[in-house]
């Protein structure tokens, strides 16, 4: 299982390119939805009211420590979930910071806080998210959601954890830690409209108090950060692709999404990487488009990193 962590503050990682090959294929891809009778094998999560999805921008590390508005944001999202009738039994993470080769499951019992990052305050390494696993849910899971081939999704036996991508947000939102977390990596080599298909398959997981968190970026692109910029300075190229992204999610027109590429150069810039935008799939496929849509968070942080999040099913 090759882990290819993106470090944020050091380089970008170094992709191929989006592939195409197998774009006529992915779009006509289908999986199995798990049926009622497969979720009951889940004896560990109960049956429960529908539950939300997120897609949180995560921005710089930093945000999981600074008292700034977009953690203020989700520490109120966080409240406001743990107020509802029903409070998450489990959180399924897909981070934009965890990329392998096919996909896999966290499985351990106690995943570790991994600080997958460079040139940040020592206060930032002693940050500890010490969120318990669920590796019965983890196998059970990795069975009833399939990858290409009809092959279960892998599972990890301690090399990985909880990323930057998923603590940082984690840890502002349910600070106590109690919650189960499992992440779900994403492989980049397969194109975007299958990272969406395979998604579709994580909708039944709602109804047994699964939260989805997808944690990413609307845009991302390290190499034009303008360190000290406000909220709303931003260039261009930026905003456009921030505002048709937020369109086509207002409208409920999220099967649009995958095809993000096709806004040419524009995309080219908000993402000369794609690995923050495909978490936003994740999060788009596991919903109804007639669900209600709410951003309870946005603005750019250092003009080049959009900080738009998503609420589904509030």
């Amino acid at each position: 299982m090759p882990l290819r962590p993106d470090k944020f503050g050091q380089n970008q990682p170094q992709y191929d390119p989006v592939p195409q090959v197998e774009q006529t294929w992915s779009q006509a891809l289908m999986y199995e939805i798990p049926t009622a009778a497969q979720l009951d094998a889940l004896p560990t999560l109960k049956k429960s009211p529908r539950m939300p999805v997120l897609f949180v921008g995560h921005g710089s590390p930093m945000n999981a420590i600074e008292d700034n508005l977009y953690r203020q944001s989700w520490q109120a999202m966080g409240a406001e979930l743990l107020a509802r009738e029903q409070a998450p039994q489990l959180i399924l993470c897909i981070s934009a910071h965890w990329l392998t080769q096919g996909w896999w499951l966290t499985g351990t019992a106690q995943p570790r806080t991994l600080h997958d990052f460079g040139g940040f305050p020592q206060a930032l390494f002693d940050q500890q998210y010490p969120a318990p696993g669920a590796p019965e849910a983890a196998r059970l899971m990795s069975l009833l959601v399939r990858q290409r081939g009809s092959m279960p999704l892998g599972l990890e036996n301690g090399q990985w954890g909880l990323d930057h991508g998923t603590w940082s947000v984690l840890k502002p939102m349910f600070p106590l830690a109690t919650i189960p977390v499992i992440q779900l990596s994403m492989d980049y080599s397969r194109s975007p409209h299958e990272h969406f298909a395979l998604a579709q398959q994580l909708k039944a997981l709602r109804h047994r108090g699964v939260l989805i968190v997808a944690s990413g970026n609307m845009v991302h692109n390290l190499h034009a950060l303008r360190m000290g910029s406000g909220r709303d300075q931003t260039y261009d190229w930026a905003r456009e692709f921030d505002s048709v992204v937020a369109e086509n999610i207002g409208q409920g027109r999220l099967k649009n999404l995958p095809d993000f590429m096709k806004m040419g150069e524009v995309a080219k810039m908000a993402h000369p990487s794609h690995e923050h935008f495909l978490p936003l799939l994740y999060a788009a496929a596991s919903v109804e488009p007639s669900e209600e849509t709410r951003f309870f968070s946005e603005g750019f942080q250092a003009a080049s990193i959009s900080m738009r999040s998503v609420a589904w099913g509030m």
